[in-house]
């Protein structure tokens, strides 16, 4: 299931384009290099790299603050949700590879992490930058860590929200978001089990539209109703990929509602976060029924270094849920620049 406001897979990705509120758009003709002006104040443009055309907007001024999405499979369009922030910092949006306005893989078998952390390093290249901080939400927050490991010097600041920490406690998600939906909703999982014993697995269509039917906001909501007009505007836009569902697929298998595998089964960063020398926030939801407390805790153990923070009245997404006061945090925590 697709786990972020975007981090997964049926229910979500029904309801992730349900929730963006998606709206068509003129793309204008773009070279790898072109820019694309989208509104006044925010400017989109194409960088070429790996042989690929990737998608980046920019918004503000100051330190450049790269902003990653979840899914995996979610376009970056929701984490303008974030923009508030382009006061002190240069927002960076970043589609990734088969996201959103970037190109699409001729197959599924060229998206990977270790895809997502090359172009992550070949897009900061591109656009001249030393140091970076970095944001990565729900999936967004794996490539953040992924990228981090590898490229330590290249970040200045590390924000992890709302996000995992292995394959283990992905398959929690899983896990729990199951057992909430065949607590609450024994009438769409009964539907759901007739299908998976006649074979069905999450990546087929049935199997996808049955989850769909299961309401957003009862996995990913404290208070479902702010999340009714979450989505910021971005007139004259769409997102081819808003959230590409066989890329996700790609990353946790066929049967990722379920059983965890591809990429996201194989990562694990516990060993890794201790040694992590830059400046790290760790956030998450007390009723975030996908990156689940029970798991969340667990990273003071591993990154005894950082600062965690649990939002008491937040779910997935506490940027909707308690704006004033993750802001406050953020930009405390990159020292108001």
């Amino acid at each position: 299931m697709v786990k972020t406001f975007l981090h997964s897979t049926p229910i979500r990705i029904f309801l992730l384009a349900l929730c963006l509120g998606l709206s068509p758009f003129r793309l204008s003709a773009g070279n790898g290099h072109s820019e694309d002006t989208i509104s006044s104040a925010l400017h989109g443009r194409y960088v070429m790299v790996n042989n690929a055309r990737l998608w980046v907007e920019l918004e503000g001024k100051g330190t450049p603050l790269f902003l990653l999405a979840g899914g995996p499979g979610s376009s970056h369009r929701y984490m303008h949700q974030f923009s508030r922030l382009k006061e002190k910092h240069l927002l960076v949006y970043v589609d990734g590879y088969g996201r959103g306005r970037s190109d699409t893989a001729k197959s599924v078998t060229e998206y990977g992490l270790s895809r997502d952390v090359e172009d992550l390093e070949g897009i900061r290249v591109a656009l001249g930058f030393t140091q970076i901080d970095l944001l990565g939400h729900s999936y967004g927050g794996v490539a953040a860590q992924a990228y981090a490991v590898k490229y330590a010097a290249n970040v200045s600041h590390l924000i992890l929200a709302d996000t995992f920490f292995s394959g283990e406690m992905w398959q929690a998600n899983d896990d729990n978001s199951n057992h909430e939906i065949e607590t609450n909703f024994p009438e769409i999982w009964g539907t759901l089990m007739n299908l998976r014993l006649a074979g069905a697995k999450s990546i087929d269509p049935p199997h996808q539209k049955i989850y769909a039917t299961v309401p957003y906001g009862f996995l990913y909501a404290y208070d479902p109703g702010k999340f009714e007009q979450s989505q910021p505007d971005e007139t004259g836009m769409t997102h081819p990929h808003a959230f590409n569902s066989k890329l996700y697929y790609q990353f946790v298998g066929d049967d990722g509602d379920f059983i965890i595998g591809g990429d996201i089964g194989k990562m694990d960063f516990r060993k890794d976060l201790k040694n992590l020398k830059m400046p790290l926030l760790i956030y998450s939801g007390r009723y975030d029924r996908v990156a689940v407390p029970k798991f969340a805790n667990l990273y003071p153990r591993y990154a005894p270094q950082a600062q965690f923070v649990m939002f008491e009245k937040s779910g997935h997404n506490p940027q909707v849920e308690e704006p004033e006061k993750l802001f406050k945090l953020l930009d405390d925590f990159l020292g108001g620049k």
